[in-house]
């Protein structure tokens, strides 16, 4: 077998056809179905089958592409530790972070970051918990910015910053009146969800249960913070959100504050990675986040887990301390 191989099966995989898989690669449809053909006889194993019009899967082709992603996705993070380690100014940092950090706490970091390592490129993905965490655990990003993380021992928390989670209404959503009765005003109130897998959801979800509601609230589905928040002032319903991402809001007087019991919630913001020696991009821009003050080296110590960051934080950031305290 090949990487061309490896590859082509995991676009049609992605795909769902070898002419979508071709456009993709920008090769021949025989092209695609040779690779295909030559892989599946090199392991004895069928891995794609006809569905429809399309192609799907096989149970052993899903559990064989999920090491591959894996597989791939660590050849990556080898080239690009290396390209870094050999001139960190010129490396590529990989990153990936979910919707709300992804959208009101990494651009203006980011920002400040290139200004210091104008040379180093930046590949950025934002999705749900779900999606992000799926590309660090494939290894197709070293660094990961997102909420809740948990206890496996093949992640380690680099760096933590404090955020809260609100509830808000349209600036004329909420009178003195309803404060007699937040439970009431809950219950009667349209609450605007983020998607499957977004953890703001879950965390949502999981408030409205605790409030031990008389009934179930009416509930409706929006896509991203940024459509929420602008639902929200339209007067569709009301929210669970991240304070970052509605200050301007707040301040402005557009959406209010809404005390239910509870609220606000505490959480943080972590930046993970996997065990093990970072990039020197990653280690650049973890020195430069816990330099901006904005975020703190975790309590806790994790010495079967924390990545080993070289005496040289990188030679990107040689001139700048990264410990904080």
């Amino acid at each position: 077998m090949t990487l061309t191989q490896l590859r082509t099966f995991l676009a049609v995989a992605d795909a769902g056809s070898v002419h979508a898989a071709a456009q993709q690669l920008y090769v021949t449809q025989s092209a695609v179905s040779a690779s295909l053909t030559a892989l599946q006889r090199s392991l004895g194993t069928r891995l794609i089958q006809r569905d429809g019009r399309g192609l799907r899967l096989t149970e052993a082709g899903a559990v064989y592409a999920d090491y591959i992603r894996r597989v791939l996705g660590l050849l990556d993070e080898a080239s690009a530790a290396a390209a870094a380690e050999d001139d960190p100014e010129r490396g590529v940092l990989r990153m990936a972070a979910v919707t709300t950090a992804g959208e009101q706490i990494l651009p203006r970091l980011l920002a400040s970051f290139r200004k210091r390592h104008p040379q180093i490129g930046i590949q950025l993905e934002v999705g749900n918990r779900e999606r992000v965490r799926a590309l660090l655990d494939r290894r197709e990003v070293d660094l990961l910015l997102g909420g809740r993380t948990t206890a496996r021992r093949d992640v380690s928390v680099l760096g933590v910053r404090p955020h809260e989670l609100i509830i808000v209404a349209p600036g004329d959503g909420f009178r003195l009146t309803d404060q007699n009765d937040l439970i009431g005003w809950a219950e009667r109130q349209t609450w605007l969800l983020r998607e499957k897998g977004s953890g703001t959801r879950e965390t949502t979800e999981r408030f409205l249960d605790d409030l031990n509601l008389p009934s179930a609230p009416r509930s409706l589905t929006v896509g991203s913070n940024a459509a929420i928040r602008e639902a929200v002032i339209a007067g569709l319903g009301v929210t669970l959100i991240s304070r970052d991402a509605v200050q301007r809001e707040l301040a402005d007087g557009t959406l209010i504050e809404v005390p239910l019991p509870g609220t606000p919630l505490p959480r943080d913001w972590h930046l993970a990675a996997h065990p093990g020696t970072l990039p020197a991009t990653a280690t650049a821009l973890v020195a430069h986040v816990l330099m901006t003050g904005e975020f703190r080296r975790p309590h806790q110590h994790q010495p079967d887990t924390e990545p080993h960051v070289p005496e040289h934080p990188s030679r990107a950031e040689s001139h700048h301390s990264a410990d904080t305290g």
